[in-house]
């Protein structure tokens, strides 16, 4: 099975065009104001109108309120839905569309429980667990927490990068791989070089895995 990737917290078109044409499956859109990656829905239409066909547009949102929510998905076109902060299963399903669970990686986390609690889920991301951000922090968590088996597809995110995607692949076999800080420059910014780097050990990855 081939490993999916979705790059998140793009703020720029020219970085989403390019990450499109360089073979990514998902861009992220984050709408959560605290984040320096954060966009606004102007910028977001932005975004999405210079998109090929065949990317899936990925909306992030934290714990925000419905209102909010509903005025993105007026304006951008968007495919599916990732909550990154307390959100219930009920708080997830009223939009009826596909969405991600992001889960802050401890070593109480129990998957099982999570995947049968949000068993409607597109996927369940398993990020960092950080005190006060909510993603893109750069720093990778204990993969041994990860069960072997788990009823939803996994999308592994936490300190990712090129040097490091290739035994995540080997070591995890997620569905799908995201990454943010570890493509880019600068919060929000990312570089060329390291989105194509990625992306190749990806599919190096993919190779040494019967």
């Amino acid at each position: 099975m081939r490993t999916r990737v979705k790059i998140c917290g793009f703020t720029r078109v020219d970085d989403a065009v390019y990450a499109a044409h360089a073979g990514v499956d998902a861009i992220g859109l984050v709408f959560y104001p605290p984040s320096p990656r954060h966009v606004d829905i102007d910028q977001a239409i932005k975004i999405v109108s210079a998109l090929p066909a065949f990317v899936t547009v990925v909306a992030l949102f934290v714990d925000e309120q419905e209102a909010n929510i509903r005025e993105v998905l007026r304006h951008v076109p968007v495919d599916c839905l990732q909550f990154h902060g307390n959100e219930s299963a009920p708080a997830c399903r009223i939009y009826n569309r596909r969405y991600i669970k992001a889960v802050s990686m401890q070593q109480n986390t129990n998957i099982s429980e999570l995947a049968a609690y949000y068993y409607d889920a597109a996927g369940l991301l398993l990020d960092t667990y950080h005190p006060a951000a909510k993603g893109g922090t750069g720093h990778q968590f204990d993969w041994s927490l990860i069960p072997e088996q788990c009823p939803l597809p996994l999308i592994l995110a936490g300190g990712l990068d090129a040097h490091n995607a290739r035994q995540a692949i080997q070591t995890v076999r997620p569905y799908a791989l995201d990454i943010s800080s570890g493509v880019e420059t600068g919060k929000g910014i990312k570089d060329r070089l390291k989105v194509s780097a990625f992306l190749k050990e990806v599919i190096e990855g993919d190779k040494t895995v019967i």
